[in-house]
């Protein structure tokens, strides 16, 4: 495996982890706002911590870029999911709490399918730079996901209004990796011809909107709710979108499916797990 990724996308992980436990605290302290409403992010620009937090977000976002560039989306999205376990200590340790046993059960759940399925599947890289066709479908299906998640966290509230969110969440970020990669695989080629492409720009776009949607997602209920779904869903759906757009290669054969299926049966266990979490 590709060593500067592993360390580049755990370095990322745990600046995610930082940036999501100070943005959480302080975008609790706001009252709640519709999805996607972009006056909490003009009320969240006048708190001090959650402007310290974003901070460690945008040295995590350069770290990611870095990964992708030295490895295959299947390998570093997965990285980041160990900053889960750091962000649910340090929201308690803000609020001056221990960490509910429940949390940390649940995202172990989930952690652990993800990363058996990960072992499993030994992700290999594809092309550097997909066909507009295959950018197509993966946009269409993420559009698609993502609506259906807006819509019924309309109908709920508490952690199960979070998790929803958290889903979509993810699976924006999930297509902003993608489209993160292509742009840095590009960059260092022809700066300048990136000004011209069209990835550049869908990367503001879905990035802005998954900022934004986050933090309604972290307003939802405890932080292992919203954060397990992301920080599960960006990763199962960065595989997806690395062997659909990017042609990268799963192995199947032998046990290595069997693990498979039921390492996607724990992740699943997992997200749900988090919709029962209790509220503080």
């Amino acid at each position: 495996m590709n060593v500067a990724a592993i360390l580049f996308g755990i370095g990322a992980a745990i600046c995610f982890a930082l940036s999501s436990a100070l943005e959480q605290h302080a975008a609790k302290q706001e009252r709640p706002t519709r999805t996607l409403d972009p006056r909490l992010l003009t009320r969240l620009l006048r708190r001090p911590m959650w402007l310290f937090g974003s901070v460690p977000d945008v040295v995590g976002t350069v770290l990611q870029a870095l990964a992708l560039r030295a490895g295959p989306l299947a390998l570093v999205e997965p990285l980041l999911m160990s900053g889960l376990f750091m962000a649910i200590p340090l929201e308690a340790a803000l609020e001056r709490r221990r960490p509910h046993r429940r949390d940390l059960v649940v995202v172990a759940v989930g952690a652990t399918g993800l990363t058996a399925f990960l072992v499993a599947a030994d992700p290999k890289a594809g092309v550097s730079s997909p066909s507009l066709a295959a950018w197509l479908a993966v946009v269409s299906v993420v559009g698609v996901l993502v609506g259906v998640c807006l819509a019924l966290a309309w109908r709920v509230n508490g952690a199960r209004r979070g998790t929803l969110l958290g889903i979509a969440t993810g699976l924006l970020y999930a297509l902003a990796a993608g489209l993160l990669k292509d742009v840095a695989t590009k960059v260092t080629d022809d700066p300048l011809s990136l000004f011209a492409d069209w990835h550049l720009y869908g990367l503001l776009v879905v990035g802005i909107s998954a900022f934004i949607l986050n933090q309604n997602a972290l307003q939802a209920g405890p932080i292992a709710a919203p954060l397990t779904a992301i920080t599960l869903l960006d990763p199962f759906g960065g595989v997806i979108i690395g062997v659909v757009a990017f042609k990268e290669q799963l192995s199947f054969d032998g046990i290595r499916l069997p693990i498979e299926i039921v390492a996607v049966v724990v992740m699943v266990v997992g997200i749900w797990l988090t919709t029962t979490t209790r509220s503080k």
